[in-house]
């Protein structure tokens, strides 16, 4: 279940008669619990209560209490034996009077009226497997709201299937959009009377909803028409008590879907909230799946929580803002040039979607600009920051409607808080004409034309609200010295997940200046946009991406052409999880990287979940180090290093491979097969501990074998099987010679070290594996040949991880290895004698600690969770020893690590740094 789900089922229990013998498991059942889990409770077999209550193992506590004693009940279910030995998160008790209950992780307490606890919903989310932020449990009415609205669309559609047709969606998104406004207006004043659009649908027209869509259509055609005006157009009367809205919210058709008896209830019902408690910061993010069929199975959860969006706005412009209005203090001149200044700021959102960056930088700067008119005495100063000043770009119509809306919502509130409903009130309507929002494809739109240079006079079309600039009438605005800042956060879309629209967006925009593009995540053509428009504007770009931009193969094939010219990074937050509230959400691992012009930013940020440190450069690796770009090499950088290879391919449909029992069958009739089978090693083999062998058939010996039946109907399936390649080689060539591998690597006289090609995020290290001679590694694995276990030691550090992690890119989450980029170009120090012997002691103690707990696997050794304390200790100790032969310490992290070793890079691989912080190749 959703939260939407939840949220419902718990508001239908409120307002049901109180059953007290029904009430724990119908609580239960509204958070997703299954009739099995419910059944047992109910029989006895999983309730271990000892006060009379019922106990769900690790989830929650609940005593039905008699009337007037909840107090008492929650008490005893705290002190209750039972909810300790049960582990339960919650506790709860209630008399169907009163409501109370308290989360024993945190503290949390809720109290409150019976009827009124399906307001604190997001209290209990954890019950349903959701993991929740604050922003959203504070977010009951949004979450409400929404999954009404999302009923109400689904009705309508019902009865009117051509509403949902492509030439008619943008009317039904639309007529949406003028519910919220109306729904919003009636419950804050904008109206003259309360609730008088649902009031008016709920009188004027019938119960059996025959004429609803005409009394809707007669309201919505009143706020398009001056009052002057009226008679002439045929409004009733009954409808002029309706303001004029205009702002194109309502120009254009009023055309209204047919409401049947249930669509008009629900209708109803959406006006009997209240919506004086809408939260546009995250409205518009919720509700913005309503009208997409794809993502309504995933309603609300594109949810960005306020914090994450101010982590990519504060270190844009705000904490600037911020900086000068402590510096300004009470100074009347100081303050006035900051106000000056804010007024001109233009914050511009390229993927927009339902505005919520837009919403919170104009409700974070009309904050700023209230202390600064509390501080000159002006308190109810009318605002100097316009909603023009904040625009943006999205693909779709109805989040873009949605995104205008959420700004004129986020306007008239700050205005009720900062200086009075009156005042609000007597400037709210009508609406200004003016739209900044555009719909179309921002990697095809320019966005000089949508946000121009400052200084410059525009000219702009608005009389429809909704409708592109082409569209609209012309007004005059000028932006004389304003800053332009571009924030948002573009879709990620990695390879593999593009669709060919997209693709061709991608070639609009990369194919300008390279061919080689084929690993690029589609947001970094945003960051190419942003460059390219910075090159002729006064403006600063703040972006969210996925943190797979900045390591990998798609790192040279993006960031030269955004730091090309003057373009530099002057702020990176470190990879952290961008989660929403999605039930057992797998979050997104997420940068944030700030481009401005070179010189304009003289501070220089990293930041991560723990720590923020100036710097004087940052390179697209988002460290402190000079601009390089890390690129496949042929052979091992540091000449100390021995050659990787990749393993072998036997194209042979799992005929020349055999298990274990397999392979003790065939050298049990056949002796002299045992010098021909191998041990066979890919990577989940080694991981997981899987036991196979393989056939390795030396030409000489082809004609012997062929006399064992076994191996020649083994080999004429490989035969049969290469000859019907779609492959011409294969055909052609392969097919006549069954008995070899289409490809096999070197095989080891004395041990071979196996290195993984995918292994998972979870684990601290790397996981790599010494394998005795004679054995074959499939080409799904990496390896080093008869070599000094030392590099066993180097591979298995913490160093060597974060190397990889960076230069090689991830598969998914997964940490992805590639010989030619991962190893051939990791930095090593001239490594001593004394310093081989101890990095091999260290090898072999981390290979006697596996020992130690054979039968385990790799995966179970390496799973952070279970990971044997002396395993642990050995790692330790080896990152230990390597990491004071780069610095004669242990780093204190994982980006002091990045830094040293991109140094230590720089100097083998290129000369010094310029002063620009680009670098020089040698000659």
């Amino acid at each position: 279940m959703n939260a939407f789900e939840i949220e419902e089922a718990i508001s239908s229990l409120a307002e049901q008669p109180f059953d007290a013998s029904e009430f724990p498991y119908s609580f239960l059942q509204a958070f997703g619990a299954k009739e099995t889990t419910l059944r047992r409770l109910r029989s006895g077999d999983t309730n271990k209560s000892d006060i009379g209550g019922v106990l769900q193992t690790t989830n929650i506590h609940i005593k039905v209490a008699r009337v007037g004693a909840v107090t008492e009940a929650l008490k005893d279910l705290k002190s209750s034996p039972a909810t300790s030995r049960a582990k339960a998160k919650f506790i709860l008790a209630t008399d169907g009077v009163d409501f109370q209950a308290e989360d024993l992780n945190t503290g949390e307490v809720i109290v409150c009226e019976y009827r009124k606890f399906p307001e604190f919903f997001g209290f209990f989310l954890p019950l349903a497997g959701i993991s929740t932020v604050k922003q959203i449990r504070e977010s009951s009415f949004d979450i409400k709201a929404t999954g009404r609205l999302n009923r109400l669309y689904v009705e309508l559609l019902k009865d009117n299937p051509e509403w949902s047709t492509s030439a008619r969606r943008h009317e039904m998104n639309h007529f949406m959009a003028r519910l919220i406004f109306c729904f919003f207006a009636e419950d804050t004043d904008i109206f003259t009377k309360e609730t008088l659009f649902t009031a008016t649908v709920e009188q004027m027209s019938s119960k059996d909803s025959s004429d609803t869509h005409i009394v809707i259509e007669a309201i919505f055609k009143a706020m398009n028409t001056r009052s002057e005006h009226r008679a002439s157009a045929g409004i009733p009367r009954w409808a002029n008590v309706f303001p004029y809205v205009n702002g194109g919210l309502f120009s254009g058709s009023t055309d209204v879907p047919v409401f049947s008896k249930i669509a008009r209830t629900y209708l109803l019902h959406i006006g009997g909230l209240d919506w004086k408690k809408i939260n546009p910061d995250i409205f518009g993010s919720m509700i913005q799946a309503v009208a997409d069929d794809d993502e309504r199975g995933s309603l609300g959860m594109h949810y960005t929580s306020v914090p994450n969006i101010l982590k990519v706005l504060n270190p844009l412009f705000l904490d600037d803002l911020r900086e000068k209005l402590e510096e300004a203090g009470d100074n009347p001149r100081k303050l006035l040039n900051l106000r000056s200044r804010m007024s001109k700021i233009r914050v511009f959102d390229p993927a927009c979607g339902s505005g919520n960056f837009l919403v919170i930088a104009y409700k974070q700067m009309r904050e700023i600009e209230a202390e600064i008119n509390k501080r000159r005495g002006e308190p109810e100063r009318r605002s100097e920051i316009p909603l023009t000043n904040f625009r943006g770009i999205e693909l779709r119509d109805f989040p873009a409607e949605i995104a205008r809306l959420a700004l004129i919502i986020a306007e008239y509130q700050s205005d009720v808080l900062y200086r009075g409903q009156k005042e609000a009130l007597a400037e709210f309507l009508p609406l200004d004409a003016m739209n900044w929002i555009t719909c179309g494809n921002a990697l095809r739109l320019d966005w000089l034309s949508i946000c121009p240079p400052t200084g410059t006079g525009v000219k702009h079309r608005a009389d429809d609200l909704f409708m592109p600039p082409i569209n609209q009438a012309e007004i005059d605005f000028q932006n004389e010295g304003g800053e332009t800042y571009i924030c948002g956060n573009p879709p990620y879309l990695g390879k593999g997940k593009k669709e060919d629209d997209h693709l061709d967006d991608m070639r609009h925009v990369l194919g300008r200046y390279t061919a080689k593009f084929g690993y690029v995540d589609y947001v970094g053509c945003w960051f190419i946009r942003a460059a390219e428009y910075m090159q002729e504007t006064n403006a600063s770009a703040a972006l969210v991406a996925t943190n797979s931009v900045c390591q990998g193969r798609q790192l040279p094939q993006l960031w030269p052409f955004v730091l090309k010219k003057n373009i530099e990074i002057f702020y990176a937050h470190h990879s952290f999880k961008w989660s929403n509230s999605a039930a057992h959400n797998a979050a997104v691992i997420c940068v944030i990287i700030a481009l401005s012009l070179r010189g304009e930013r003289n501070r220089k940020t990293i930041e991560t979940t723990e720590y923020r440190k100036n710097v004087d450069h940052i390179n697209a690796y988002l460290i402190d180090g000079a601009s390089l770009y890390v690129e496949s090499r042929p052979r091992p950088l540091a000449s100390s290093l021995p050659s990787m290879g990749t393993g072998s391919v036997p194209n042979d449909g799992g005929r020349l491979i055999l298990n274990k029992d397999e392979a003790d069958q065939l050298v049990a009739a056949y002796p002299i097969v045992g010098e021909l089978v191998h041990p066979f090693f890919g990577s989940q083999d080694f991981l997981k501990g899987h036991n196979r062998r393989c056939l390795v058939i030396p030409d000489d010996m082809l004609e012997a074998v062929q006399n064992y039946p076994e191996i020649n109907e083994r080999l004429s399936d490989v035969a049969e099987l290469r000859a019907s390649s779609k492959k011409k080689e294969t055909r052609d060539l392969l097919s006549k010679y069954p008995h070899r591998f289409q490809h096999r690597g070197a095989i080891p006289e004395r041990n071979v070290i196996i290195i993984p090609s995918v292994s998972s995020e979870r684990r601290q290290w790397f996981p790599v594996g010494l394998l005795p001679s004679r054995t074959v590694v499939s080409n799904l694995a990496f390896m080093i040949i008869d070599t000094d276990i030392s590099y066993f030691s180097m591979l298995s550090s913490k160093m060597h991880l974060v190397w990889l992690s960076t230069v090689c890119g991830k598969l998914k989450t997964d940490f992805r290895y590639s010989n030619t980029l991962g190893w051939n170009t990791f930095p090593v120090p001239n490594l001593t004698d004394k310093n081989k012997a101890d990095l091999t002691r260290c090898a072999e103690d981390i290979l006697l600690a596996r020992e130690a707990h054979f039968p385990a696997t790799i995966a179970d050794l390496y799973d952070p969770e279970k990971m044997p304390a002396d395993l642990k200790a050995a790692h330790d100790r080896n990152d230990e020893v390597l990491e004071a032969i780069y610095i004669g310490r242990r780093f204190r992290n994982d980006t002091e690590r990045l830094e040293k070793l991109f140094e230590l890079y720089t100097k083998m691989t290129f000369g010094k740094p310029t002063k620009s912080g680009n670098i020089k190749m040698k000659a």
